[in-house]
C-alpha cells in the first residue's frame, strides 16, 4: 500500500541516506535505531521461534510490512545462514499513524518481530545472518539497513517470555474472530483494477482502518476507504501495475488486514460476488 509517488521517494531517500551494514545511520542523523537477535527457543515440532528487535530512539518509527502512504517497506533477507530450510516473519500488530495527510503503519520505540525457522536439521543450531532493510522516520523518512547475526541452539527449550508477547499480539485469524463470508468484485478502471470486498464480520472496536494486499509485488494498492453496516464490512481500493503493464487478480492471493480498536484481523483470500 504506497502512492505512485512511492518509487520517487524511495530513490531520494536512497540518494541522500548512508546505507551501511551493521547499526543503522544516515547524514547528519543519530543513530536512530538499533537491532538485535532474540534467540528463542526450538520447538517440539523442530521449529525454532526467535525474534529481531528493533529499538528506536524517541520521536522515531518503523514500518510494518504494508507500510502505508508516508512510509518505506521493510526487505528482510537471509543469505549466508546454515541449517535453514524456512523462514516465516510474524508481524506484530501495528499502529496506525496520521500525519501531514498521509498514513502510515508501524511501531514506535521497539518493537520485536518473531521469526519462524524451519531447519534442515532439527536437532542441530541454526546460524542466522540477516539483512535488515528499513525505513526509520522521524520529521523525514531514511531508508537504513542493518546487519544481524546470531547462533540458534539446537537444545535449547525455554521459552522467551518477551517473544512469547509478541506472538500473542498478532492479528486474529478469519476464523478467531468470527469472519463469515468474504466476496469481492474487481473491474477495471483507466489505470488498473478496482476491487470491493464484503467482509462479514463483528465490529472490531473504534474506527476501522483496512489495508489491502495481493501476493503480487509488482502491484500498487491505494489506501483503502473502509465502511461498515451492522456487520458487514465494504472495502473498497485502486490496484495498478507499477510498470503500467496489463495484469490480472488471483482472489486466493489477496489479503485483508482490518485494525480496530480492540483487535486487528488478517484475512486470506476472497470468493466471487
Amino acid at each position: 500500500m504506497t502512492q505512485q509517488i512511492k518509487p520517487v521517494a524511495i530513490a531520494l531517500a536512497l540518494a541522500t541516506g548512508t546505507i551501511t551494514p551493521g547499526l543503522a545511520q544516515s547524514q547528519a542523523y543519530e543513530i536512530a535505531v538499533e537491532a538485535e537477535i532474540l534467540e528463542g527457543w526450538r520447538g517440539q515440532d523442530g521449529r525454532h521461534v526467535a525474534a529481531v528487535r528493533f529499538r528506536l530512539e524517541d520521536g522515531w518509527k518503523t514500518y510494518w510490512r504494508s507500510p502505508g502512504d508516508g512510509g518505506i517497506p521493510p526487505r528482510f533477507t537471509w543469505s549466508g545462514s546454515r541449517n535453514m530450510r524456512n523462514i516465516e516473519v510474524l508481524w506484530p500488530t501495528p499502529e496506525v499513524f496520521r500525519q501531514g495527510g498521509m498514513t502510515s503503519l508501524g511501531y514506535e520505540n521497539e518493537v520485536i518481530v518473531p521469526i519462524l525457522i524451519e531447519p534442515r536439521r532439527s536437532s542441530k543450531d541454526i546460524v542466522l545472518n540477516g539483512t535488515l532493510e528499513i525505513g526509520v522516520c522521524e520529521e523525514i523518512c531514511v531508508p537504513e539497513t542493518l546487519s544481524v547475526k546470531a547462533r540458534l541452539p539446537g537444545d535449547q527449550t525455554k521459552v522467551d517470555p518477551s517473544i512469547s508477547v509478541a506472538l500473542i499480539d498478532q492479528p486474529y485469524s478469519a476464523e478467531e474472530a468470527d469472519v463469515g463470508q468474504v466476496s469481492c468484485k474487481v473491474s477495471p478502471t483507466t489505470d488498473g483494477l478496482a476491487i470491493s470486498a464484503d467482509i462479514q464480520m463483528p465490529h472490531s472496536g473504534g474506527r476501522e482502518f483496512s489495508v489491502v494486499e495481493t501476493d503480487n509485488p509488482h502491484l500498487w494498492v491505494a489506501e483503502a476507504q473502509t465502511h461498515r453496516q451492522g456487520n458487514q464490512l465494504r472495502v473498497r481500493s485502486e490496484i495498478i501495475h507499477v510498470e503500467s503493464e496489463s495484469f490480472l487478480i488471483d482472489r486466493s492471493g489477496l489479503r485483508f488486514t482490518v485494525l480496530g480498536r480492540d483487535y486487528a484481523v488478517d484475512i486470506q483470500g476472497c470468493s466471487a460476488e
